[in-house]
């Protein structure tokens, strides 16, 4: 009978493999772009902050600029803002906006993070 309490002891103090605490986020849904300011600037120009606005943006939100994440701040479930340097607008042409929300992590992290619509911001000659 012993022997059968400290197997149920170890049992309960290892937990079965299970963790609840860290145990992961699940992947936050897909954000939407509603407006970038500003949308265009001339060629040339200095680096400015973009503000973003749409909606559902996550802790940890990244605004990618032609594919490239750029350093983003998130201020808002509907708002982020990233840093667009002068190398960025340095010769005019389109460039394809979006936001990416993070992925899952822990148990969750085969959730791969959601990427917005993607919004044009134009660089003028």
């Amino acid at each position: 009978m012993s022997r059968i309490w400290i197997l149920l002891l170890m049992v309960v103090a290892i937990g079965c493999g299970y963790n609840s605490k860290g145990s992961g986020m699940m992947a936050a849904s897909a954000p939407s772009i509603v407006q970038l300011m500003p949308s265009n600037t001339m060629a040339g120009g200095a680096a400015f902050t973009m503000v973003v606005n749409g909606s559902n943006f996550a802790p940890g939100a990244t605004v990618y600029w032609n594919g490239s994440p750029r350093n983003t701040m998130f201020l808002s479930a509907s708002k982020v803002t990233a840093t667009i340097s002068a190398a960025d607008v340095a010769m005019a042409s389109m460039v394809m906006v979006y936001v990416r929300n993070p992925g899952g992590s822990g148990i969750y992290m085969n959730q791969p993070g959601q990427n917005s619509n993607m919004t044009n911001f134009t660089v003028n000659p």
